[in-house]
């Protein structure tokens, strides 16, 4: 996590390179200038014998080409006409949701109605979501078209355990429901449970609108999360190693003993990384995941990976949607120095400017020897007008992505640090908000580290989970 200049586009793991392409510039033809007709003064004929023009005789011929043509013009037009109307109202969708790209098309109110429309259960798969520091549970109301905080009448233990399940949670892992204030009066109302209602469905198929709650909203906790024993607190410049405790959720994925990249703990069964870790070693059988101590050569876990999920639109071009999930074979067991991180709820929000903690087993220096204990060092988040500077990655950083790191160099991920974690400490919880991805170099002045947005992947994390 040194400065070593360095101008090549690389991945912050061992033996991924990546050229760089741009597209041909955009060109337009102007559109052409007809100047108007400019009449001039009138003049009166004073020359009385002056003969007529000459005048045709005969039939007038119809000029059938010009009609042919026409009516040729006006049928293209509304074929071209039908066929974008057909587009983008079955396709696109567009007065509604469709069940994945080309698929079903379902109107609003068929989302999160306890049916299954589609064919995956998409339509219902991403229905509850957990708001801000105090993990306030909302489900998407197809009413409003609003994501409303639950009512917590005749809410109870059962309810929180079968909603965690839908969320990809197992239910032993459940920690707890109960009440609390919503972060405003919910204006726009809440969700209730209908009365008689089972838990042995899905709820959302339990839940009708309310203006009003009688009782307070309901917090819930599917998984105990984002908690350290010994995490540094002060700022440090340039890495230091860390201490066991520290970061219970960093892993090392390993391919015949050796570590290849990091990976992240979210939950028993899941561990979340880099994409582009798998484009070449692509089956769950050559991989090992490790962890339990901050020393490579001291890990006394391991467990096998059943499943690769890498995210179906990752683009080793443009670095996009560079994301995977792991499903293990058999799941961790939680001590004091394995323990997983939370991924981020809706509402963390973290500013530009914000300090933020990466870790690794990865390179100290551009190309040198990676360390046997595990490095840590904090960085800054920059906002994407800063990380897309022409000086800095020149517009590079899409949606799915952001910078961080230093802009005088300095502190950075590197080689064999891909797939770890990016963490920021927000209400006394960590929480995951990057995986990192790819750099020029490593720590190189206004070449700040890139890492996915795991805030933008949130429904497709839960949609993997719960699939499973």
């Amino acid at each position: 996590m040194e400065n070593n200049q360095a101008n090549k586009h690389v991945y912050d793991n061992t033996g991924f390179q990546h050229d760089i392409g741009e597209p041909p510039p955009y060109s337009y033809h102007a559109y052409p200038h007809n100047p108007s007709y400019i009449a001039g003064p009138t003049q009166i004929n004073t020359q009385q014998n002056t003969p007529p023009p000459p005048q045709r005789k005969g039939k007038k011929s119809c000029p059938w080409k010009y009609i042919l043509c026409v009516c040729l013009c006006v049928l293209i037009i509304l074929v071209v006409a039908a066929l974008l109307l057909w587009y983008f109202l079955y396709y696109q969708c567009l007065f509604g949701r469709s069940c994945g790209p080309g698929g079903r098309c379902l109107s609003s109110t068929q989302w999160c109605d306890g049916e299954w429309d589609c064919l995956d259960g998409e339509d219902e798969s991403y229905c509850f979501r957990q708001k801000g520091n105090n993990f306030l549970l909302q489900s998407y109301s197809s009413i409003t078209k609003a994501w409303l905080p639950v009512c917590a009448e005749n809410w109870n233990d059962n309810y929180g355990k079968t909603v965690c399940r839908q969320m990809g949670y197992r239910r032993q892992d459940y920690v707890s429901s109960s009440q609390i204030s919503p972060s405003t009066s919910a204006p726009e109302g809440y969700l209730k449970l209908k009365f008689g209602s089972s838990y042995g469905t899905l709820i959302q198929s339990q839940l009708i609108y309310s203006p009003g709650c009688s009782a307070r909203a309901v917090k819930l906790q599917c998984l105990e999360c984002g908690k350290s024993l010994a995490a540094p607190s002060s700022r440090i410049v340039g890495g230091t190693q860390a201490v066991n405790g520290a970061w219970p959720w960093q892993v090392s994925l390993q391919i015949n003993g050796q570590h290849v990249c990091g990976g992240t703990i979210i939950s028993p069964n899941w561990i979340l990384s880099a994409a582009h870790c798998f484009q070449k070693y692509n089956r769950a059988t050559e991989w090992s995941v490790v962890y339990g101590d901050v020393k490579l050569s001291k890990m006394s876990y391991r467990r096998s990976v059943q499943r690769i999920i890498n995210h179906e639109d990752f683009d080793s071009v443009t670095n996009a949607y560079d994301i995977a999930l792991l499903k293990l074979m058999q799941p961790v067991t939680f001590t004091e120095r394995v323990r997983p991180v939370c991924l981020p709820n809706s509402g963390i929000n973290v500013n530009a400017g914000a300090r933020a903690w990466i870790t690794g087993w990865g390179a100290l220096i551009s190309s040198g020897p990676t360390p046997d204990t595990l490095n840590q060092a904090q960085v800054t988040i920059y906002d994407r007008q800063t990380c897309n500077a022409p000086h800095v990655l020149d517009g590079e950083v899409t949606e799915t992505m952001f910078c961080a790191g230093k802009l005088e160099g300095g502190v950075d991920t590197c080689q064999g640090d891909s797939g770890g974690p990016l963490v920021v400490n927000t209400g006394d919880v960590w929480w995951l908000l990057g995986d990192t991805s790819w750099g020029y170099g490593c720590a190189v002045k206004n070449k700040p580290g890139v890492y996915g947005n795991i805030t933008y992947f949130s429904e497709w994390i839960q949609k993997q989970m719960q699939d499973d």
